[in-house]
């Protein structure tokens, strides 16, 4: 189940090239395109030719289950990983060949990699010194950026004196500091109980409004990507299964890995055998789509678009048992044994008004059949 999501992109403005210590604190962010990027171990495919563009100032996602490419594809353009094959263009100029501290690119790991006998204010200053960037200008660029992460006043803290939250606020700041053409995250907020992983998401997309950088985000967390990003690059054995945004993803999956992966959702094995209907066992289902090819076909449906009814009222097959029920409080989830002894999950918000079942009643499921998504077998 997944909760509603907010986009916070109404908050973004146009972008324009600036300090990050000037009143407004906004930078600019560059694009990244991947061109042909791989990497084999031992012969095995990690990531497999892939090819990708992220505009500049877009927060995009890369999501997946682990072993799918997707920190693999981070450390290749971040340079600490060489890629066998392919090229990272940041801003029109190819970075592959050039080590990763003349890339301009900010790093945020899941551990956060602070260093615990330096102050708050010594680690965000980390990256300046080593860039020999002037004291006074150092101290500028601290200081904007401990108030941008909403530190201020906590700069004479060594690391183990914070919260996890607090130190990955720093860990941001530092990587914001030098202020980068991209902002590469890895499963930063991993560490976090569920409140602050909240939280969190909403800061960085805040802050992420404010600065306009270019941020390439990695997580397996389906829900945490849907709630951030501006598009999501689902991947699946080291190549993108789809491209979009979370609306694409989440209503019109390409495949059924996609359907599956992303959210919950009922897929049911059948064919198209006539025109326009689609049938599985006693289902039977009358298609907006009349032009829809004849063959195995999966219908691919979400809970939410599923509701309780009468038998009668139900599409043929679509009237069964209800072997199980689950209330979380907004909705009660059902599983209902239809025709063929199919199960079905149908979520039903908790209204006064709603209709409700008992386990071991019999009900009817209504859907609109151009709420369903028919994919091939």
């Amino acid at each position: 189940m997944l909760p509603c999501r907010v986009k916070l992109r109404d908050l973004q403005e146009p972008m324009s090239r600036r300090s990050l210590s000037e009143p407004d604190g906004r930078v600019a962010g560059a694009a990244l395109a991947l061109r042909g990027l791989a990497k084999q171990y031992a012969g095995a495919s990690v990531v497999d030719a892939l090819d990708l563009d992220v505009a500049a100032g877009e927060f995009l996602t890369l999501l997946g289950p682990s072993g799918s490419g997707k920190t693999t594809t981070l450390m290749m353009i971040a340079g600490f990983t060489p890629p066998s094959a392919g090229d990272v263009v940041l801003n029109g100029r190819s970075v592959t060949a050039l080590a990763p501290e003349r890339r301009n690119i900010g790093v945020v790991f899941q551990n956060y990699a602070l260093f615990p006998h330096m102050t708050v204010q010594e680690n965000v200053a980390f990256p300046l010194k080593m860039r020999n960037v002037a004291k006074p200008e150092i101290a500028r660029k601290v200081t904007a950026a401990l108030h941008l992460v909403q530190l201020d006043g906590l700069g004479a803290r060594l690391p183990r004196q914070l919260s996890g939250g607090q130190q990955q606020r720093v860990a941001l700041a530092r990587a914001l500091v030098f202020e980068p053409d991209l902002l590469l995250m890895d499963e930063p907020l991993g560490a976090l109980d569920k409140n602050l992983r909240s939280h969190m998401q909403f800061e960085l997309r805040r802050m992420h409004a404010t600065l306009g950088v270019t941020i390439l985000y990695v997580t397996h967390d389906q829900e945490e990507a849907l709630a951030m990003s501006d598009r999501i690059a689902l991947m699946n054995g080291g190549r993108i299964a789809q491209l979009g945004s979370a609306e694409d993803l989440y209503e019109r999956p390409h495949s059924r890995f996609v359907a599956e992966f992303i959210g919950e959702t009922n897929v049911i094995e059948g064919a198209v055998a006539e025109p326009g209907v689609f049938a599985a066992g006693g289902v039977r289902l009358a298609l907006p789509d009349r032009a829809a090819r004849a063959g195995a076909a999966l219908l691919v449906v979400r809970p939410e678009k599923l509701a309780l009814c009468s038998p009668a009222d139900a599409p043929a097959g679509f009237a069964g048992t209800v072997r199980g029920l689950v209330y979380v409080g907004d909705c009660t989830r059902y599983r209902v044994e239809v025709a063929g002894g199919l199960l079905l999950t149908v979520q039903t918000p908790n209204r006064r008004d709603g209709r409700r079942a008992a386990l071991g009643e019999t009900v009817g499921i209504a859907l609109d059949p151009a709420d369903a998504r028919l994919l091939p077998g």
